[in-house]
C-alpha cells in the first residue's frame, strides 16, 4: 500500500486508479468497472457494448482508461464507437484509440499504459471468411494480453488442400484458436494434425437444422481429438483462454 501511496504522491498513479486498485473496482456513472481483473486473473476487463446505450458504453470506457490505463470495448456498432471516441476526446484527449471494425472491438490506451509482451505465439484460424467476426475478437484479446498473434484464414475442410498448405505455419504456434461454423469440423481435423493446444470457437454461421452454431458446438464437443471448446461466437473467451496459456508458456520460458 505504501508503494501505491508513494506512486500517487509522485503523480505516477491517479487517485482514481489507486482507489480502484484498493477497492478492486471503480464505480462510475454507468456502473462498476472491474479495474483489478487483469491483476487478479490475468484476463483484462472489457466493456460489453451489447445491451448498453452508447452513452453508457462511452462512460464505462472513460472509467476504464482512467483506472486501468486501457479500455477494451467489445460487440460495438458505429454509434458505440462514435460515442466512445467523442467521450475520450474530451476526458482523455491523449488516449490512443484503435478500432477493429470487422471484429467490433475498440481499444483505447492512455499514454502511460505499458502493454504486456509475452514470449508466446497464438494462431487464430478461420474455416471461412464468415467466421471472421468472433475470430477477430479472439485475436484482439490474445494480442492485448501480450501474445504474438498470427492469422490464418479461410482454410476450412471443404478443401483440405488449403488446410494442408497451412500446416507449417500452424505447427509453429504455441496455441491455436480455431473458428468454424456449419458443422465445425476444422478444429477436430487440426487437432489430429498439430501438437499444440487448440481452442475450438464455434460460429453462428450456417442455416437449416443445427444452424446458428448449434451443429458446430455439438461437433466440437463430440470431437474424437483433444481440444477445448468455448460457447458459440465467444471470441473474447477463446482469446482469453489462449492468452492464459500463452502467459504460462512465457513464464516457463523465462525461468
Amino acid at each position: 500500500m505504501r508503494e501505491l501511496l508513494e506512486a500517487v504522491a509522485a503523480g505516477e498513479v491517479s487517485p482514481a486508479e489507486a482507489q480502484a486498485r484498493l477497492a478492486g473496482y471503480a464505480t462510475g456513472e454507468a456502473g462498476r468497472f472491474d479495474a483489478a481483473r487483469e491483476g487478479r486473473s490475468g484476463v483484462p476487463e472489457a466493456v460489453l457494448a451489447t445491451g448498453k446505450t452508447p452513452a453508457e458504453v462511452a462512460a464505462l470506457a472513460a472509467t476504464a482508461v482512467e483506472t486501468a490505463g486501457r479500455a477494451i470495448v467489445t460487440r460495438t456498432d458505429a454509434a458505440d464507437r462514435e460515442a466512445v471516441t467523442d467521450r475520450l476526446a474530451g476526458d482523455h484527449p491523449d488516449a490512443d484509440v484503435t478500432v477493429h471494425d470487422r471484429a467490433g472491438v475498440l481499444v483505447a490506451r492512455a499514454p502511460s499504459f505499458d502493454p504486456p509482451a509475452l514470449d508466446a505465439a497464438v494462431g487464430v484460424v478461420t474455416a471461412g471468411t464468415s467466421d471472421a467476426v468472433p475470430a477477430g475478437e479472439a485475436a484482439v484479446i490474445a494480442r492485448e494480453m501480450g501474445a504474438t498473434v498470427t492469422r490464418v484464414d479461410d482454410v476450412g475442410v471443404a478443401s483440405l488442400a488449403r488446410t494442408v498448405d497451412s500446416l507449417a505455419t500452424l505447427r509453429e504456434q504455441d496455441v491455436l484458436v480455431v473458428a468454424a461454423g456449419r458443422e465445425g469440423a476444422l478444429p477436430t481435423v487440426l487437432a489430429g494434425l498439430v501438437d499444440v493446444p487448440i481452442v475450438g470457437l464455434p460460429v453462428s454461421t450456417g442455416y437449416g437444422h443445427g444452424g446458428a452454431g448449434e451443429a458446430a458446438l455439438s461437433g466440437m464437443l463430440q470431437s474424437c481429438t483433444a481440444l477445448s471448446v468455448v460457447n458459440v461466437d465467444a471470441g473474447f473467451t477463446a482469446g482469453a483462454h489462449a492468452g492464459l496459456i500463452a502467459r504460462r508458456l512465457d513464464e516457463a520460458r523465462g525461468e
